[in-house]
């Protein structure tokens, strides 16, 4: 697979304090990489070093296999981006805001249509961009990080402040660019609920550190399934159950057994009805998202 973007030990210090430290990001040809992490975590430096808005301290930047530093004009022209926050004119309209950036991209005309068309935007591009509201303002930027069809979309929070409705916009579109236009699209956020349903890969950062970095099926795959079983007398069908060599954990008043398989989930049933103890109650449990995320950085899912 092609390496869209490849980094060794890049870091960042502000004051001897790293914001970032060694990252080794990898992101392939057609990949939707969620970038994740709490508020504070570096993600947004990291991103400001891979378009050459921030100086690494250390470390080096690749893209396109290319190395950045010496390629920086040829990298640019084939990366859109939108940081932070979309720039705009309020006093201009969404249609003359777009044409500013068309004579910095030097882009035909199309391509600023064909953008608008795509962000929903086309009914409001008369509109002066100070009465868009936030979710317009957001689509603006994003139409112009889409306006040279870039083959890298760099998107940092492109969500932050949307309605649900928004969100699933924004989410619905970003979805559709490696299909509709062999996109590579590299998304950070601090919703691990954002990321999980776009996502095709994932990286997490920490306290300016990768932690994480694999596709979001084996993140997924971290989430191992167990059975909790409830009887009407738990110390005596955990006795049981131990002297037929089923070794469950009691917690609160359930029996706990890891990564099961059905057929002895059946055995169990049967041999506690056998013994007189009554099973009240069979449940599956998965851990949550949310739980291997906080596993893993020690917060919550978002802050």
């Amino acid at each position: 697979m092609t390496e869209m973007i490849s980094t060794h030990k890049l870091s960042k210090q502000y004051d001897g304090v790293y914001r970032v430290k060694d990252l080794d990001l990898k992101v392939y040809e057609g990949d939707i990489y969620g970038f994740l992490g709490p508020n504070g975590a570096g993600k947004s430096t990291a991103l400001k070093m891979l378009l050459g808005l921030v100086k690494p301290t250390d470390g080096r930047v690749n893209m396109f296999g290319k190395e950045f530093g010496a390629n920086r004009l040829c990298i640019l022209e084939n990366t859109g981006s939108l940081i932070e926050s979309p720039s705009y004119y309020g006093h201009l309209s969404g249609l003359e805001n777009m044409r500013v950036m068309q004579r910095l991209l030097n882009v035909p005309n199309r391509n600023v249509d064909e953008a608008l068309r795509i962000v929903r935007l086309e009914s409001h591009k008369g509109k002066k961009v100070s009465q868009y509201s936030l979710g317009m303002k957001q689509r603006l930027g994003i139409a112009m990080a889409l306006m040279g069809f870039p083959k890298l979309l760099i998107l940092d929070e492109p969500t932050n402040g949307l309605d649900p409705a928004g969100i699933q916009e924004i989410r619905e579109l970003i979805q559709s660019l490696p299909q509709r236009f062999g996109m590579t699209v590299l998304i950070s956020s601090h919703l691990l609920s954002e990321i999980d349903q776009i996502a095709t890969k994932v990286g997490i950062i920490n306290n300016g550190e990768l932690i994480f970095q694999n596709s979001m099926d084996s993140l997924r795959a971290r989430s191992k399934r167990t059975i909790a079983l409830r009887t009407q007398n738990i110390s005596e069908a955990k006795s049981i159950l131990q002297k037929n060599r089923f070794m469950p954990m009691h917690q609160d008043d359930y029996l706990i057994f890891e990564d099961i398989p059905d057929e002895q989930i059946a055995t169990i049933n049967q041999l506690l009805v056998t013994y007189g103890i009554g099973v009240t109650r069979i449940e599956e449990r998965r851990k949550k998202l949310e739980d291997i995320f906080l596993e893993l950085t020690g917060k919550v899912s978002s802050l």
